[in-house]
């Protein structure tokens, strides 16, 4: 008997994607019969290095068609030749590879360049399409906006015979950049703008990656998207939330040259995600670009960057990273994920693979007064917990070997080296390392006693005296170390946060210098991403590793003992220079500092403070009930932080359940995030029906995040139905390109000397710019949408 579409759908265990919205049509589209197979895409621009943003997006891709036994292209969208290069796309294919993905299915939107002139011809031809000759600022204009439709140009009814043959000088390049575009015929009056006649095609007279000068008119991303998806036969087309208004243009391309009737297939669809961003970074490849550009960071795979080359750098693998980015669950609202989860991925995966050696990053020297010949030493490379797990553990080479045999020989000699950090002359409450006069335990060699400290220029100790003592010695710690005279002299790069604050884009204040209470403030007037720069994010040390590691392959990685997981530098370490990354720390040490102070760098010091961070929680494992709970909720979409935390507290998960199953994935990080005190306290006057209602909202584009809460806060205090504020207050967020370059013209307008002063120089005059514009819209404006629009405007 033949298989069904229906028998496609997998079963809820075999899942590699936690069930989600897009899912469920899925496998509603399979049991219909509207497909018969999957075809996905993952469809990155060549304009950057691919990110931990695209780690998640292209999981959802490739897993989703492997979960229902389809395909997954890989296509690079490069209809825009300013800024795209084969670099990019060389690095993007090399990433995609890295993380596991087959990339065998590879395609590239230049190569439907002829296709897609055809389709436009056709458009034309149907009435659909004409030259546009109005100025770009023009058009904007003729557009309308939110109050009025938009007005029909003088060109718009051009006849179909004069528009072929202008659209045919354009492409013969007659015309300079420009002069003439080619534009849809569909709905100036409707609300969404991106109806009110979008361009198809404009001029632009620079050469291509791939195709040279052959092409001086190139597609819009809204054109040659949609129909690449048709010409690939995919079928489902997963996109992030902030594409949702192109979808009218997508359905509107699909149903006016790629109808069942006409085709005799079924055309694709698209489907919007809420995107993902993380903690202390940036993912914007504008924002990257300028770190590279600035000098921050030392290229695309710094190892401090977010991008997957980064990663790849750094030590970190694709397994852990894959399995980041299957805990971070679907939705339809945009989210920030805690970088913790990333870090923790990568510390699980590494704490089973890495084995355990020792390094001493910033030396202090010590004389075992007591030791007359050098001693081998036979230690494990794994503790007890995780050797006995399998009984089966991996040494460096990768080789699975019996654990009773997984050890090194590690030499003891009269001279080794201990970490500055592990000695105190004047030793706070509760140090347990080692102390004048004090004992403390050499890992795996016995136990010393410091009898002497040697004083150094400095005003430091320089050296220490110890004596080696019996077993029966007590010891106030453990300590790693390593032979002075047999370790090897290495490099260490201790990685850390690129960005002081979690959200360095929301952080970044703008200050206008006219408004009350702000005649004498000394901050930046334009306080944007880059001033939050952790200046610790890389910190260079020199010190000794173990002998051991001389033996082993390059690519190796170590728990370098107390220190962290560690891996050589792939582009600068060599077999007599290593150079080590530090991949992670052993433990989340951002949320809550070591004992001491993390090593200075050898290099000159910065005088930027460090924004301090909240401490991480510690929370108990959930007990069998609460996992059970946990499971269903992670099987409903939930993320794993959320359902755990929700498994842990009955009340939030009681009030989150009355929503009868539906859209849990996208109400739970507000019932966490926003209602959880209420909730315990007793106090909650929003239900989760109301809730759903403004997540609606947020989910739509119609209000931000930030108004969201805000609402949600008065509605705790009112008891009215946030929508209700929302509609009563008009809070709707104003996205619409027209109506904001409407209000920041007439803030020019309105401010022409300091437009004069911006462009003579005085770039910090963008905060009052953004200040008087969200003035002008009741701080309704979409401030992303405002700072490019500015951008633009301003020159």
């Amino acid at each position: 008997m033949s298989k069904q579409p229906a028998d496609l759908i997998p079963a809820p265990e075999a899942r590699r994607v936690s069930p989600n919205f897009i899912t469920e049509i899925i496998d509603a589209d399979l049991k219909s019969g509207r497909h018969a197979s999957i075809v996905t895409r993952f469809p990155p621009e060549p304009n950057g290095y691919a990110h931990l943003g695209h780690a998640f997006a292209s999981y959802l891709d490739f897993m989703t068609a492997q979960d229902y036994r389809g395909v997954c292209h890989l296509r690079m969208d490069d209809t825009n030749p300013e800024g795209e290069t084969q670099e990019y796309a060389d690095s993007i294919i090399r990433d995609m590879q890295w993380l596991g993905w087959d990339t065998s299915r590879l395609f590239y939107a230049s190569d439907y360049y002829e296709q897609l002139h055809d389709f436009a011809v056709q458009l034309i031809r149907k009435g659909l399409a004409y030259v546009e000759s109005v100025s770009g600022e023009e058009m904007a204009r003729l557009r309308g906006t939110v109050e009025q439709p938009g007005t029909p140009s003088p060109y718009r009814n051009r006849g179909v015979e004069e528009n072929l043959d202008l659209f045919r000088r354009m492409r013969a390049g007659e015309f300079k950049n420009g002069e003439h575009a080619l534009r849809a015929k569909i709905d100036l009056a409707n609300p969404n703008f991106k109806l009110r006649d979008p361009v198809l095609y404009r001029i632009l007279h620079a050469p291509h990656y791939r195709t040279g000068n052959k092409w001086c008119i190139y597609p819009m991303y809204d054109f040659a998207h949609p129909i690449s998806d048709a010409l690939e036969g995919i079928t489902h087309s997963m996109c992030s939330l902030e594409f949702i208004d192109n979808r009218a243009i997508y359905d509107w391309l699909m149903d006016n040259l790629f109808s069942d009737k006409e085709t005799g297939k079924t055309a694709p669809r698209q489907y919007e995600f809420g995107r993902r961003s993380m903690e202390y970074t940036v993912v914007s490849k504008r924002k990257l670009r300028r770190l590279v550009r600035e000098g921050v960071v030392k290229g695309w795979d710094d190892p401090r960057m977010p991008t997957i080359s980064a990663m790849r750098r750094r030590g970190v693998t694709p397994e852990s990273v894959r399995a980041f980015a299957s805990q971070i669950g679907v939705s339809r609202t945009n989210r920030t994920v805690d970088l913790a989860l990333f870090e923790n991925a990568v510390r699980d995966d590494l704490n089973l693979r890495a084995p355990r050696v020792m390094a001493v990053t910033r030396p202090l020297k010590a004389v075992i007064q007591n030791l007359d010949a050098e001693r081998m030493l036979s230690l494990p490379y794994w503790p007890q917990e995780v050797s006995s797990a399998d009984g089966k553990v991996p040494l460096p080479t990768g080789e699975r070997v019996a654990s009773e045999k997984a050890v090194r020989e590690v030499p003891l000699t009269r001279e080794i080296v201990i970490e500055r950090e592990d000695f105190s002359a004047d030793p706070p409450k509760g140090f347990k390392r080692l102390t004048p006069g004090g004992t403390v335990r050499l890992r795996g060699a016995g136990i010393i006693r410091c009898d002497e400290v040697i004083m150094g220029t400095d005003g430091g100790p320089s050296e220490l005296r110890v004596t080696l003592l019996g077993e029966d010695a007590k010891a106030g710690g453990v300590i790693h170390w390593v032979s002075a005279t047999r370790g090897v002299s290495a490099e260490f790069r201790l990685v850390d946060r690129l960005f002081t604050v979690a959200e360095p884009d929301s952080e970044a204040q703008q200050f206008d210098p006219e408004q009350p209470g702000h005649e004498d403030d000394t901050k930046p007037l334009n306080t944007d991403f880059m001033s939050f720069v952790n200046p610790n994010s890389l910190v260079v040390t020199r010190g000794v590793v173990e002998p051991s590691v001389a033996k082993d392959p390059a690519g190796a990685r170590y728990q370098f003992e107390r220190a962290g997981y560690f891996w050589r530098d792939p582009v600068d370490s060599r077999d007599d220079a290593l150079v080590f990354n530090r991949i992670i720390t052993l433990k989340d040490t951002w949320g809550k500092k070591a004992e001491s102070a993390e090593p200075k760098a050898e290099s000159k010091p910065r005088t930027e403070k460090k924004a301090p961070a909240a401490e991480a929680p510690v929370r108990p494992s959930l007990s069998t009930e609460q996992e059970a709970t946990a499971a269903r909720l992670r099987q409903q979409g939930v993320t794993e932080n959320d359902a755990s935390m929700l498994a842990r507290e009955p009340q939030l998960a009681a009030y989150l359940e009355a929503a009868g199953g539906k859209r849990l994935a996208e109400l739970a990080p507000w019932v966490v995030n926003d209602l959880a005190t209420s909730i315990r306290e007793g106090t909650n006057r929003v239900g989760v029906e109301a809730l759903a209602a403004l997540v609606t909202l947020v989910a739509e584009g119609s209000i931000s995040a930030r108004i969201a809460k805000d609402v949600l806060a008065e509605a705790q205090t009112s008891g009215e139905a946030p929508a209700s504020i929302v509609e009563r207050k008009g809070l709707r967020v104003v996205s619409d390109e027209g109506q904001l370059r409407t209000a920041i013209q007439g803030v020019l307008d309105a401010n022409p000397a300091k437009v004069a002063e911006y462009r003579g120089g005085k770039k910090g005059l963008t905060g009052f710019f953004t200040g008087q514009v969200m003035r002008a819209t009741n701080g309704q404006a979409d401030p992303k949408a405002v700072a490019r629009l500015l951008n633009e405007m301003l020159g």
